[in-house]
């Protein structure tokens, strides 16, 4: 019998769920220093968010209320393997425009509310 906790442990082929940890870099700790081109991609990183919670790659995503360097994002999400979930990471707008950096990490949902 499997332990119910291992949640890694899934049928072959069942997407898994990932995490990364994204952090603004030092040159936007003070909002006054955003540029319209940061915003901008800011924008599109939030669509893409909408997107994927659409497709339902997306599980969660938010940030912290702490300032400059203490704040950070998170982004819970599913893909097939650590490779998928990388090219997604990376594909962050915010990411690949180099207004955050991102850490990518196995994660392993034990309790959600739509799925309790």
């Amino acid at each position: 019998m499997s332990h119910p906790l291992n949640a890694q442990t899934r049928e072959p082929g069942k997407p898994k769920e990932f995490i990364y940890v994204l952090r603004l870099v030092p040159r936007l700790y003070d909002d006054k220093n955003w540029t319209k081109e940061d915003n901008a991609v800011l924008e599109r990183h939030f669509a893409r968010f909408q997107e994927a919670i659409k497709s339902g790659q997306l599980i969660l995503a938010g940030r912290t209320k702490e300032p400059g360097d203490r704040t950070f994002g998170i982004a819970i999400f599913r893909a097939s393997d650590e490779a998928a979930a990388r090219a997604f990471m990376e594909a962050d707008p915010t990411v690949s425009a180099g207004l955050m950096t991102a850490e990518l990490h196995s994660f392993a949902v034990a309790l959600e509310h739509a799925n309790p």
